[in-house]
């Protein structure tokens, strides 16, 4: 759903590379990314590192974007804020039927609990800054052009960024992290009057 919120909001800002390409899919196999889906995930548990991945990224033509990098940074939002929606979703569900609290049995409640865990986890991490997460996409839009140069050079070097942050700080990265996550759910509390 994250990439597919990528690609939809390119298509409808006048890019259709996503939907040349068939991205814009339901179809999770046509977002796996064998690298970032599979292997990555997996040398991570096997290292007892913090474990994260991630979905082939959606293609996306710049330049054929409406308004160039705010545009870009629409497509950027996309993602994470389908996550918070998803999230939204199921906690709302879980919470009015009870099932988040145990009314359907432990595995229900593991269920909805996880879903609403790892898509605010997904969100967060995306909105990092670092290339090429969403928030650096997000950054680069409102950024002055020194802020913008710096993150176009460090681009191609950004995923081996991101891993070491973790690898290094990895406990420092899930404090932040469940805090980020602590604080969205408070949010959700709020809106449903607890």
């Amino acid at each position: 759903m994250h990439e597919l919120a990528h690609g939809v909001v390119a298509y409808w800002l006048g890019d259709q590379t996503a939907k040349e390409a068939g991205r814009l899919s339901f179809n999770p196999l046509k977002h796996i990314d064998p690298y970032m889906s599979i292997l990555v995930p997996v040398i991570l548990y096997m290292l007892h590192a913090p474990v994260f991945g991630g979905a082939k990224p959606v293609p996306v033509n710049y330049s054929n974007l409406k308004w160039r990098e705010w545009g870009m940074a629409l497509v950027a939002f996309a993602g994470p804020f389908t996550n918070f929606l998803i999230a939204l979703v199921f906690f709302s569900i879980g919470h009015f039927s009870g099932l988040l609290y145990g009314a359907g049995g432990e595995i229900v409640e593991f269920i909805f609990s996880e879903f609403v865990l790892i898509n605010l986890g997904f969100m967060i991490f995306n909105l990092i800054p670092i290339p090429p997460l969403d928030g650096s996409r997000i950054l680069y839009a409102v950024s002055p052009d020194i802020v913008r140069s710096f993150l176009s050079s460090i681009e191609q070097y950004g995923i081996i960024l991101v891993y070491i942050m973790i690898l290094l700080f990895g406990e420092v990265f899930s404090h932040i992290m469940a805090g980020g996550i602590q604080g969205v759910l408070s949010f959700f509390y709020f809106l449903v009057g607890r």
